[in-house]
């Protein structure tokens, strides 16, 4: 990786070289006690080759990529509560398999269906911490979730998986009581530099354990610096949890529930939309079974409820026809089963879309078969296989029949 690769990532995430010596140096106390957090550091390593297929039923020409994500990284020892990591990413197309489209980066732009790997190198992560027993602050590049990836997560599934340049206050208050808080100054977009946005997001999170599971009380008010009238405030509470019945504990009964409210302010007016999931599954014998429903609600067919920076992938069905909540709202009622034969990871799941608020053209948004097969090779080698199906509904929802394959292999170190 040459030095011109790195001088330009390391502007990219702003003052995060700065901040990475300063703290260094603060956590050290003297040149030895920076000496001892390098002594005592862990280099890490993640590797994926992926092939994608996409094939929809439109004018686009069918898409292909095969290409290898490499994760480097360095994760320094802990001195006096002090510790630091930086991680390198890249992204490359192997074999001349590139037949596909990233819009964002203009490859390929309305001539291939879409696959979000982009070619792409960049600082992945670069943070300072400090640690106590009750208090953490993290300050740099770095990744970001919260219960489940709905709200906010990192799109580890992409090739470049999404960061934020941020700060982030974690207070232990009691033994089952967590307060957190992310200042986010930059979004490091799946689509690579090109796609990055500076935000002045406030995040809020507090997890409190119950007898009947966690309970998660959270505010997320994000605005995009770049994009007038963008400010978009969600309010929830999140309770999930489990708890073991039948003769000798032998099921585990599973269950979620969800409500949050967003307001959208928008050139001429004020969007609201609210969002609610129910979900309940078992674990009988190793298999894994849950029917839920999810709604992503509109503002009179004019707004649905948006979550920007969430893991979309893992919601809604995985050819990813719903990355951008329809005006309509979306209302998904979901099925799935999980389990293992022979070491291989089995899990299938089934959907059925409709909008929230119909119209007198949208209202059947379609349905999606989704199955997936992963396998651990030893300890530091995996292998997948994953496949979605969508049939789409109405065609004034502007969607179309779509099928996407992947095939991977993995290695981390």
């Amino acid at each position: 990786m040459s030095n011109s690769v790195l001088s330009r990532a390391g502007h990219r995430c702003g003052g995060c070289a700065t901040a990475f010596a300063l703290v260094l140096s603060a956590g050290g106390a003297q040149a030895g006690g920076v000496t001892e957090a390098f002594e005592a550091s862990k280099p890490t390593a993640n590797f994926r080759l992926r092939y994608e297929t996409v094939d929809q039923d439109n004018a686009l020409k069918d898409a292909k990529a095969l290409t290898l994500r490499s994760l480097v990284g360095l994760e320094t020892g802990i001195v006096n509560g002090f510790s630091a990591k930086i991680e390198l990413e890249d992204t490359r197309i192997v074999g001349g398999q590139g037949d596909y489209a990233s819009p964002p980066n203009g490859y390929n732009t309305g001539e291939y269906s879409v696959i979000a790997d982009p070619e792409h190198t960049e600082l992945d992560q670069a943070y300072l911490q400090y640690k106590s027993d009750v208090f953490s602050v993290k300050v740099g590049r770095q990744v970001i979730t919260h219960d489940g990836h709905r709200h906010v997560g990192h799109v580890g599934w992409r090739q470049d998986r999404q960061t934020f340049d941020a700060a982030t206050f974690t207070y232990t208050a009691a033994k089952d009581i967590t307060l957190s808080y992310s200042y986010i100054g930059q979004r490091n977009t799946i689509f690579g530099e090109e796609a990055d946005a500076d935000s002045s997001d406030h995040l809020f999170n507090a997890a409190v354990k119950t007898p009947i599971g966690k309970l998660s009380l959270y505010s997320y008010q994000l605005e995009r610096d770049d994009v007038a009238n963008d400010d978009l405030d969600t309010y929830g509470a999140r309770l999930a949890g489990d708890t073991l019945v039948g003769k000798n504990d032998s099921v585990k009964v599973l269950y979620a529930a969800e409500y949050a409210s967003q307001s959208k302010d928008t050139a001429s007016d004020e969007m609201d939309a609210d969002y609610t999931l129910l979900e309940l599954g078992a674990v009988v014998s190793g298999i894994t079974a849950k029917v839920g429903q999810e709604v992503l609600g509109s503002d009179d067919a004019l707004y649905g409820f948006a979550t920007p920076l969430a893991t979309l992938h893992k919601f809604n069905g995985w050819s990813d026809q719903f990355l951008t909540t329809p005006v309509t709202g979306l209302e998904d009622q979901y099925v799935s089963l999980g389990g293992s034969i022979a070491d291989v990871k089995i899990g299938v799941t089934y959907h059925e879309f409709e909008a929230d608020e119909a119209t007198a053209t949208v209202s059947d948004l379609g349905k999606e078969l989704d199955v997936v097969l992963t396998r651990k090779l030893g300890k530091h080698y995996s292998i997948g296989l994953k496949y979605a199906d969508y049939d789409a509904g109405d065609a004034a929802a502007g969607k179309v029949d779509t099928e996407k394959l992947w095939f991977w292999l993995g290695a981390a170190f």
